[in-house]
């Protein structure tokens, strides 16, 4: 090395360290060098100026709406003319409140250093305690030489300067946070009250204690059909597609007008290429799952895809007290009719034992204890604090609801048995809770459009190893309310359906083949009656056996048959011969054969008397 080499390194080095020194100062921050060893120190740093912004707000989703509920949300007056300082946006996941946050907070962004507008906008993810806390930090920092190396600290610092102080320049600020799924985290972290400050919460949680503290709560709801289809038209649109208004109607409808949904199929058929019939058919196909049909990349910064969009709400739901029932009992719900479940279904013994056997967190025994009827709505209650289903008891006929989304989205997680088994439970379930007489209509009405959607929904699971009683049942319930065309509506398409999954000679297809004569003679068909049970008690006769209880139960009918067709002797001379079989395969105290024994009697009475109106006083 040349001589003097070393000196001007050594010199070289402590220009530059006190180089170094000097700007890193001037930003705020100490510095110093043992050794070879740097080590720095974040300290305070000067407060920013206003108007300033700590966090990101969402980016607008493509072809926004303004909506109601934005109306609603700028509404700064309650009922009683008191500035709102709180408010909430609630609702399921997917119906858009972070949107709506989001085009709020810019808007009060916008009129920032206008008479209304904010010095101060804090954005926050707030889906778990920890991100508030960085949040609130970082505005500590930020605004009010907070400590970076205490963010606990920093964000009390944060909440303190907020606090309005007398003698000093009001602050107009909003905080927005975001995704609260949880109340207990934000214990401590409440903004305080200010004439001049507001926060926003979006949260799918409707639970006490969020609500309380005089808060206003904005529910946020589903696209209504206009609002859905200008969005849809707008989003193909601008990608030069030209959609049928019928199509994307009908779109709606199967979609539940959810507009995360509508995003995501938007990008789906802008993606892909295919036509509205094409993604509404994959959307039928009980094969294909919601993750099927995804577009590969999320519109709008959407974190989820459609099918995975509540799976947090169930985890959390199931947390809640009764621990590990929420989902077994969604799953149950995702069987049933979407717009209306009654509370007795859910809370049926059928629908009781499920929970029971299928208890996700059943402790510490070795046999979980059996689950009361009280837990069963306790999970309800669960699943409604989490917006994953309405749970309304002022309504038990209809009083749990379910978008249809979240209903497939639930049954796609579902294994082939899994999904079986639970529609057996489900069909149980409303046997159980079909009240013997039908004296409240509304609660059948509801029993009768659920076992439609179940029987939608339960494949063949229904027809193993033969057809479930609640499929006659509907049939029944239609007859005793007077619907005497639907019910033999119902039994036209049962015995078809009954005799393509089990054969024309199965027990199950004799008996539906009976309830629908009996059906064709409720609806005034008396001749097509007696010629459909002629035919009916051939056929008994072949595959059971004389002395089966179909067939006999086809005599029965029969002989009934003809005697509203207007032969009473020959209805009272069929009797006679079937109660002499009764009692023999049956015996004498057999409910059969006491119907036989009525039958009998009311034919020969009718016969006596057909006698004396025609004069022959013959007994």
């Amino acid at each position: 090395m040349a001589p003097g080499t070393t000196e001007l390194l050594s010199r070289s080095r402590q220009r530059l360290r006190v180089g170094c020194c000097r700007r890193l100062s001037k930003a705020g921050l100490c510095v110093a060098f043992i050794g070879a060893l740097t080590m720095q120190q974040h300290g305070p740093q000067e407060p920013a100026d206003w108007p300033h912004q700590v966090g990101v707000i969402p980016p607008a989703a493509r072809s926004f709406l303004h909506r109601a509920e934005a109306v609603r949300l700028r509404a700064k007056v309650d009922g009683g003319g008191t500035a709102v300082l709180t408010q909430l946006l609630t609702g399921m996941g997917g119906v858009g409140k972070t949107q709506l946050a989001a085009d709020y907070a810019r808007t009060a962004w916008d009129d920032a250093g206008e008479t209304g507008g904010l010095d101060i906008l804090v954005w926050v993810t707030a889906s778990a305690r920890s991100p508030i806390v960085t949040g609130y930090a970082q505005a500590g920092v930020e605004l009010c030489r907070a400590d970076p190396n205490d963010p606990e600290q920093a964000a009390r610092t944060f909440l303190a300067w907020l606090t309005p102080k007398a003698g000093t320049k009001p602050c107009r600020w909003l905080i927005v946070l975001d995704d609260v799924t949880d109340a207990a985290d934000l214990r401590g972290l409440w903004p305080p009250d200010s004439s001049h400050g507001r926060t926003l919460v979006t949260t799918r949680r409707r639970d006490a204690a969020l609500t309380g503290h005089g808060r206003h709560t904005v529910e946020v709801g589903l696209f209504t059909t206009d609002e859905y289809l200008t969005h849809l038209t707008a989003s193909l649109a601008a990608h030069g597609r030209d959609e049928s208004a019928d199509e994307l109607a009908a779109l709606a409808g199967d979609l539940g007008c959810l507009p995360l949904a509508l995003a995501q199929a938007a990008a789906h058929l802008i993606d892909s290429g295919d036509e509205v019939a094409t993604y509404r058919n994959l959307l039928a196909d009980r094969a294909t799952t919601l993750a099927v049909i995804a577009p590969d990349v999320l519109p709008d910064d959407q974190a989820l895809p459609l099918a995975a969009a509540w799976s947090l709400s169930i985890d959390r739901a199931d947390t809640l007290r009764p621990a590990g029932l929420a989902r077994p009992m969604l799953r149950l719900t995702a069987l049933l009719d979407a717009n209306g479940i009654p509370d007795s279904v859910l809370t049926s013994q059928p629908a009781l034992a499920h929970l029971t056997a299928h208890r996700t967190s059943p402790g510490p025994a070795e046999e979980p204890a059996p689950v009361t009827s009280r837990e069963a709505v306790h999970a309800l209650r669960a699943l409604h604090r989490l917006s994953l289903i309405d749970h309304i008891p002022t309504t038990p006929s209809q009083a749990v609801r379910v978008h249809q989304l979240i209903q497939r989205a639930t049954r796609d997680a579902l294994t082939p048995h899994q999904h079986d088994q639970t529609a057996l439970v489900a069909a149980d379930a409303l046997v159980a809770a079909w009240p013997e007489v039908e004296r409240d209509t509304a609660l059948a009405q509801a029993l009768r459009v659920n076992t439609t959607a179940l029987v939608k929904r339960a494949g063949d699971a229904l027809y193993r190893p033969g057809a479930h009683a609640v499929l006659y049942r509907t049939g029944t319930s239609l007859g005793e309310a007077g619907q005497v065309t639907a019910a033999r509506d119902h039994y036209e398409h049962l015995t078809q359906t009954v005799r393509h999954h089990l054969g024309p000679d199965h027990p199950d297809t004799l008996k539906a083949r009976d309830k629908l004569a009996q059906s064709r003679g409720q609806a005034g068909d008396a001749a097509g009656a007696a010629a459909a049970f002629t035919e009916l008690l051939d056929d008994c006769q072949q595959a059971l056996g004389p002395d089966h209880l179909y067939t006999l139960d086809a005599r029965h009918e029969l002989a009934r048959s003809r005697g509203r067709a207007g032969d009473a002797a020959g209805a009272a001379a069929a009797f006679a011969e079937l109660l002499d079989d009764r009692v023999r395969v049956l015996g004498p105290d057999h409910p059969d054969t006491l119907k036989a024994w009525d039958a009998l009697a009311y034919w020969r009475e009718r016969t006596a008397e057909d006698r004396r109106a025609s004069g022959d006083d013959r007994s």
